[in-house]
């Protein structure tokens, strides 16, 4: 199933994507796309679910994020060993781990705002993995067992802000409408292989991040059991794992977002976003 919510921020309802592109009304169904309606379970009800009876949302309806409330938005760095080395890093030994804050939430075609004296607003498109259930100290093997499903995301970044102001790379990564998610949450069922999904990401029609997450260094079944070695995750959180090359910081030279600028990135089977850029209020 493709998964969304839709409607104006803060009043979103639940939906689905039927097989012929229109957007359908689950709010008789579930009360949203939060954490108790993640479960296998639940899921397996929404699947059985005649979807020609439900209400049909008129089209050009505004899509919300794809998962309300979430808990954690836990991102992983340098996961590709080819943007490392345009990043001038080394990849990691081990996953790096940092935290976006969830206010920076928004929809798949939302504006993104350049926050206020930004130097060098960035661009990243990632898979997204979204949890259904908790998971704990558990094993690689079974990792994949605990995931929802899988979203588009574009893990915005301010790269003065995270790099050059000292501290965690935290509060390069957490401004306002730095989080579009979406169109829809993807059923993992629908994804045979997430180490099998190609990537882009275009700024103006030009195409920047042409990647597959067949590259990441740490794939997503590693990501979910080492993370749940360190903290439980818990239905609805989300981990962004990581963008291939071609940020605008790894431009030689480096190409940065202004005000005016259009974004187009998608994954494969996962949809795609569309971000018109603007200055902040």
């Amino acid at each position: 199933m493709k998964l969304l919510r839709f409607g104006e921020k803060g009043s979103e309802k639940p939906g689905l994507l039927d097989d012929q592109g229109n957007i359908r009304d689950l709010s008789a169904h579930i009360s949203d796309l939060s954490a108790e309606n993640l479960a296998d379970e639940v899921l397996a009800k929404l699947a059985a679910i005649e979807v020609g009876d439900l209400p049909i949302v008129a089209a050009g309806t505004r899509l919300g994020p794809c998962v309300a409330n979430v808990g954690k938005f836990i991102c992983i760095g340098l996961n590709y060993s080819d943007h490392a080395a345009e990043a001038g890093m080394q990849v990691p030994p081990e996953p790096v781990v940092f935290f976006k804050a969830t206010s920076a939430i928004t929809g798949p075609n939302d504006q993104v705002e350049i926050p206020r004296h930004s130097k060098a607003t960035d661009w990243e498109v990632e898979l997204g993995v979204v949890i259904g259930r908790e998971a704990k100290y558990i094993n690689e093997s079974e990792a994949l067992d605990y995931v929802a499903g899988y979203c588009v995301i574009n893990d915005l970044s301010e790269r003065e802000f995270q790099l050059e102001r000292a501290g965690q790379w935290v509060k390069g990564k957490s401004c306002d409408t730095f989080g579009p998610i979406g169109p829809w949450l993807v059923t993992r069922d629908e994804i045979a292989d997430p180490q099998a999904l190609a990537m882009y990401l275009e700024v103006n029609g030009k195409r920047y991040q042409d990647g597959n997450t067949s590259t990441m260094v740490y794939g997503v079944a590693h990501v979910v059991a080492y993370l749940s070695q360190f903290m439980s995750l818990q239905p609805g959180d989300i981990i962004s794992t990581g963008t291939p090359p071609g940020v605008g910081m790894g431009q030689k030279p480096s190409v940065y977002l202004k005000a005016g600028d259009s974004m187009q990135l998608g994954i494969t089977g996962l949809g795609q976003q569309t971000q018109q850029v603007v200055d902040c209020d």
